[in-house]
């Protein structure tokens, strides 16, 4: 469920009508959306998107669940942990659809600004748009907005608005943000545009730095229902919320509570959908989807299942090195710790042949690098001869080898990673353990919350002992998890990122050198290159798609021949579980971002009480 804008969101220069007058007289492009490579789909007025069911009916209550716990309702700090879907209460001033991934459409902004030098934007906002207490949303709301998650806000929303000067309230209700000349004007116009609006009259009697599970001042189509702390959080509809007949709400925000459920284990979570204490689950394990559906609400037809298809890149899903220990300096090192994840053997013997494995950063879309750089990839990569491996100009891109499926490892692969610890200076004593030339033993110690994720590690570990190193599963409960990986306390851990189909400042966040010592970043690595943050910059700055593409690939490119992570698998589709009482539009042809978006399913009341007389839920 994706109920807000995050940094994949992605905006900037589109065609409209042409307006003068404006500041230092610059020409103007005013337009009621913004696309970054193209026109716009939607014209000035349109009714809704063209994949939503604009007479979907309201009412109802949805609930799946969430692993760990919660202690917090503030999502944008770094304090303590936030309950999932936390950012549901807020709108931005744009917000973008499923059927057009470079494109964003006015929300609490009617229209927006701008100069073809992109140095500024000016958002020209509803007066209507309201708070939940009734108080208008203004453009000093806006402003406050950005300089408290600048200087307040968790450390990486520095680096989302590293390219800002600043932004002022024009008059109530026009908000101007002004930008570098020599920063990522296309991404600024994002994370202006995506900006989750806060009420500053909310925070002049609270603390913005601390945790609350107190409902947060917003002004989205949500509210809070109910808390109960580490348990279960239920979120409810307005009905008197300002934006609701909005074209980008059309057929929308259609259930009247949405409930998330918090376990601290996978097989509690399962167990307690099969007795109906949730209604909707997306299944993430193969083993489980391949054998463990067979309950009774299934026979009974109660429970429906179904298998969903996405367009968007598969996910960045892997065993993630931390590059900020020595121990893991050296690229042949983490190379030949990647060889001994054998994935044909745990996709055979544990995921039921279900998925296919990973290998690029952006993988499942069209910017995968694969062979040898094409003639767009080197326009790129030459300027970064020197700073980048030889083998990513004369070799193919790096694509993890095909290990036959043996528990016992491929001994192929264990002795090319052998081979490669030997160079790298870690050789094996007496004792069968391999160590350095300062004699410390080479240790790797995985991070793991999930008991789901203990057969697939434990494995890794045997393979990984076989070639003397000391290797070890740490299981920690999701607390714990959460805090170490916020500062970077772990030799190894699993992460997984939702790629963008129009990459941007987000990867700053993940790859760039100046995330990799800030607390709690996505830089999960702590990746330091000056050739990474150099085709950053280029992704950022691409002004055609063609372009795009190929930086990506080339980074992709880059990326894979550095070795940061072990790449897991993914399938491109979404399995899905949930009680025969919601209904979602059905199309032959589905937007890329897929139709398993829950906003714009809904809940059908005769269902729902048929299910309910025959017992099916608590």
């Amino acid at each position: 469920m994706v109920l807000s804008l995050s940094a994949s969101c992605l905006i900037g220069a589109v065609g409209g009508g042409f307006a003068t007058g404006l500041p230092e007289d610059e020409t103007v492009v005013t337009s009621h959306g913004l696309s970054v490579f193209g026109d716009l789909k939607y014209g000035p007025d349109f009714a809704h998107f063209d994949y939503v069911n604009p007479d979907a009916p309201k009412g109802g209550e949805i609930s799946t669940w969430a692993f760990g716990t919660f202690d917090s309702l503030t999502p944008f700090i770094l304090k303590g942990n936030s309950g999932a879907l936390s950012t549901i209460f807020y709108d931005s001033l744009m917000t973008g659809g499923l059927d057009e991934p470079d494109a964003l459409y006015g929300l609490v902004a009617e229209s927006v600004e701008y100069p073809e030098s992109r140095q500024w934007v000016i958002f020209n906002m509803r007066p209507e748009a309201e708070f939940r207490d009734g108080t208008p949303v203004t453009a000093e709301d806006v402003v406050f907005t950005f300089e408290t998650l600048r200087d307040k806000g968790q450390p990486s929303y520095k680096l989302l608005f590293k390219d800002f000067e600043g932004a002022e309230a024009l008059d109530t209700h026009r908000v101007k943000f002004t930008f570098k000349p020599d920063g990522a004007l296309r991404e600024a116009y994002l994370s202006a545009a995506g900006l989750p609006i806060l009420s500053k009259a909310y925070y002049e009697t609270r603390d913005f730095q601390e945790t609350s599970l107190e409902a947060p001042m917003g002004s989205g189509a949500y509210t809070l229902h109910s808390v109960e702390p580490g348990r279960s959080i239920t979120y409810m509809r307005r009905d008197d919320y300002w934006a609701k007949d909005l074209p980008v709400n059309v057929g929308q925000d259609n259930f009247d509570r949405i409930k998330v459920e918090y376990f601290a284990d996978y097989t509690t979570a399962f167990e307690a959908f099969k007795a109906g204490a949730y209604t909707f689950r997306e299944e993430f394990l193969s083993r489980l989807w391949a054998t463990g559906y067979d309950f009774p609400a299934l026979d009974k037809g109660w429970v429906k299942l179904e298998t969903l298809s996405d367009g968007r890149p598969a996910g960045t899903q892997g065993f993630w090195f931390n590059l900020r220990r020595d121990k893991f300096s050296d690229p042949r090192v983490r190379e030949a710790i990647g060889l001994a994840f054998n994935f044909e053997w745990s996709n055979q013997s544990l995921f039921h042949g279900l998925y296919t494995r990973t290998d690029s950063f952006w993988e499942n879309s069209d910017m995968q690098a694969e062979g040898l750089p094409t003639a767009g990839e080197l326009e790129f990569l030459e300027p970064l001869r020197g700073q980048i491996p030889d083998s990513v100009f004369t070799e193919p891109v790096f694509t993890p080898a095909e290990s036959k499926p043996d528990a016992a490892g491929d001994r192929r692969a264990l002795r090319k990673a052998s081979k490669l610890l030997d160079e790298a200076g870690w050789a094996v004593g007496s004792d069968g353990l391999r160590r350095n030339a300062e004699g410390e033993v080479l240790s790797v110690e995985f991070l793991n919350d999930s008991p789901s994720f203990d057969r697939i590690i434990l494995p890794f570990v045997d393979n990984l002992e076989r070639l003397g190193i000391q290797a070890e599963a740490q299981r920690v409960d999701a607390a714990q998890a959460q805090q170490r990986e916020k500062k970077f306390e772990y030799d190894v851990v699993v992460r997984r990122y939702a790629m963008s189909q129009t990459p941007g400042t987000e990867l700053r966040g993940i790859f760039g050198s100046e995330a990799a010592d800030i607390e709690g970043s996505s830089n999960v690595s702590g990746l330091r290159s000056d050739a990474v943050d150099s085709l950053i910059q280029k992704i950022e700055s691409a002004d055609n798609r063609e372009d795009l593409k190929s930086a990506v690939r080339a980074l992709d490119r880059v990326l894979r021949s550095q070795h940061i992570w072990v790449p897991q698998w993914y399938k491109p589709v979404h399995n899905i579980a949930y009680f025969d009482m919601y209904e979602r539009p059905y199309t032959d042809n589905p937007p890329p971002g897929g139709i398993g978006e829950l906003s714009i399913w809904w809940f059908n009341a005769d269902k729902a009480a048929k299910l309910k007389a025959e017992g099916a839920l608590r």
